[in-house]
C-alpha cells in the first residue's frame, strides 16, 4: 500500500507506512490532528495510522503476518519455478508483485475516478467548484477538470489528478 500524507494542503510524505511514519511522529503534535492526513493511493480513502512513538520492537514472527500475508500451496510446472527462482526478492515477492500489478491493470477508469473522489471529497469538498470538477472528472475530461481546479491548493488538485488519470 503507497501513502501520500498531506500537511494541510501540502504533501509531506509519500511511500510505504513504514516510510512515511517517521514524518508523520515528527510533525506531532499539532494543534488540530485534523491537518495530518494520510490517504491510500490505491482507493482514496484516509488512513489512521498509529502516531504514538514507537515502543522497543517486539521479536518479530517469522513472514509477514502483520500484513495479512497467508501460506498456501502454490502448484507451478518446472520452468515456472526455474524462472520465479531467477527473480530478485525470491518467488514469493515476485507471485506478489505480478498479482499487484494484474490487480492495477484490471482497475477501470470509473475505478480510479472513485479513488480520487473519495481522496477530494475530503481534501477538496469544500473548495470552489468541486462539485462541476467531479462532474468533469466522471466525464473523463482532464480539460475540464484542470479548469475546475485551477485555483485550488496544487498539491490537492495535482494529486486528485493523478488518481482520476493515472498514465
Amino acid at each position: 500500500m503507497t501513502l501520500t500524507v498531506f500537511l494541510k494542503d501540502e504533501i509531506v510524505a509519500h511511500g510505504a507506512a513504514d516510510d512515511v511514519l517517521p514524518t508523520m511522529r515528527a510533525l506531532q503534535p499539532l494543534e488540530r490532528s485534523s491537518d495530518l492526513l494520510a490517504f491510500d493511493d490505491e482507493t482514496g480513502r484516509q488512513i489512521d495510522l498509529d502516531l504514538r512513538p514507537e515502543a522497543q520492537p517486539a521479536p518479530r514472527p517469522r513472514g509477514r503476518p502483520a500484513l495479512g500475508v497467508e501460506a498456501k500451496e502454490v502448484t507451478l510446472l518446472p520452468r515456472h519455478w526455474e524462472w520465479l527462482a531467477k527473480q530478485r526478492g525470491g518467488a514469493s515477492a515476485t507471485l506478489r508483485k505480478l498479482v499487484e500489478e494484474a490487480l492495477r491493470k484490471g482497475r477501470t477508469a470509473k475505478d480510479h475516478h472513485d479513488s480520487a473522489y473519495r481522496f477530494l471529497n475530503t481534501m477538496a469538498g469544500n473548495l470552489p467548484h468541486f462539485v462541476d470538477a467531479v462532474r468533469e472528472m466522471y466525464a473523463g475530461n482532464k480539460v475540464g477538470y484542470d479548469h475546475f481546479t485551477h485555483d485550488w491548493p496544487p498539491a490537492i488538485r495535482d494529486h486528485g489528478r493523478r488518481l482520476a488519470f493515472p498514465e
